[in-house]
């Protein structure tokens, strides 16, 4: 039997409320499912409270509303915070990455949820509503 997980995109004001809204929405209450895009697609991967078999939806409703929240202004601040935190060798890329979010350029924190969802899970797995 497929299980549904729903993310209320309305609930998703930046990236540390869709962790919130994530890791509540696949393991209940103050539930985890990864606080960064690594751990996130690592959690995907399974083994973190999704059903072994894989059979399993994303639900993302009103999935406009977050894919605003988390454009190019809110993906910028989130490649400076990660950037400080990197290693010394990545730093320079993240900031490269960082200025063309601020510019308006290049994929979202939303678009690439999307795309680790859809890369670890299946094209089918996502569906935006």
């Amino acid at each position: 039997m497929t299980v549904t997980y729903v993310i209320d995109g309305s609930e998703v004001t930046g990236p540390e409320r869709f962790w919130d809204v994530i890791g509540e929405a696949v393991n209940g209450p103050g539930g985890y499912f990864g606080r960064n895009l690594d751990a996130f697609a690592d959690c995907l991967s399974g083994g973190m409270g999704t059903p072994d078999d894989g059979d399993f939806v994303i639900e993302w409703r009103d999935h406009a509303l977050s894919a605003r929240a988390l454009g190019h202004e809110e993906t910028a601040r989130y490649l400076l915070a990660v950037a400080g935190r990197a290693h010394a060798s990545n730093q320079e890329r993240l900031h490269a990455e960082s200025a063309r979010a601020a510019e308006g350029l290049g994929p979202t924190l939303f678009d690439r949820l999307v795309e680790i969802i859809r890369e670890r899970t299946g094209p089918d797995t996502l569906r935006l509503l």
